[in-house]
């Protein structure tokens, strides 16, 4: 645990150096929610005020810009040679991973609270209850968790930082087709299995409904059940890489 805290400290102080990439990952999410709300939401019937319906998908693509970064900085310390340094301090594979993840979520959790101050400085008003809201921020929690483990694993697979940085751009499309900026009944037909299905989606109805204090049956559960299997899948692949990578 004392070494993955160290790799965290580690982690995070790297990324408060590199002040480009920092404040990218803390300016773009917020620039896309403004895009949306400002020049789409017009047009978009929701049913509401659109940046009532758009913060959530904007908090899960937030969430996706950051776990593209932890894929870059993994695959740059497996192709700079400093874990190899590391192991020679007994530093294990499961610390530096765990590391980077918890660095992940604490610069997620930064993101997330910029975005969502700006959401309430333009007119997003949460009407859900203390216990709606602490459900809302486990289930933030456990997506930016299972988006991190993911990055890390792509981050081993990537055989440079350049080419890890392609998983940002996969993971922010992939709200797209789901229910973060228009209902999904207004999508075409063939499209509404994917978007009615894939992992986004109740992630996204379960955040809206309990921060409008809306009624989201399933959903809640359904987050979290796809959270979880992302988690151990995203860390079982990840130690076999890892095993891979330094054998």
């Amino acid at each position: 645990m004392s070494d993955a805290l160290t790799m965290a400290a580690r982690s995070i102080r790297l990324s408060a150096r590199n002040i480009d990439a920092l404040i990218t990952a803390l300016a773009l999410p917020v620039m896309l929610m403004l895009c949306f709300v400002y020049l789409f939401g017009g047009a978009i019937d929701t049913g509401g005020g659109y940046v009532q319906y758009v913060v959530p998908g904007i908090l899960v693509i937030c969430a996706g810009f950051g776990a593209g970064t932890t894929a870059m900085s993994v695959s740059g310390d497996m192709s700079g040679g400093i874990v190899d340094r590391f192991r020679s301090l007994d530093v294990g594979g499961t610390a530096i991973l765990a590391g980077h993840v918890a660095a992940s979520m604490v610069r997620n959790l930064a993101a997330s609270t910029m975005v969502f101050a700006v959401a309430l400085a333009i007119g997003f008003r949460p009407e859900a209850t203390a216990g709606g809201r602490l459900a809302a921020v486990a289930i933030l929690l456990a997506y930016i968790l299972a988006i991190s483990w993911i990055g890390a694993a792509v981050g081993l697979l990537a055989k440079t930082p350049e080419a890890a940085s392609g998983f940002a751009f996969f993971v922010s499309f992939l709200p797209y087709p789901s229910s973060a900026f228009v209902p999904v009944e207004t999508m075409p037909g063939w499209l509404h299995g994917f978007a009615l299905n894939q992992p986004l989606t109740p992630v996204i109805e379960a955040l809206r409904g309990l921060l409008l204090d809306q009624p989201v049956g399933a959903a809640p559960w359904q987050a979290l059940a796809w959270c979880a299997g992302i988690v151990v899948a995203g860390m079982a692949v990840s130690a076999a890489l890892f095993r891979r990578r330094v054998s």
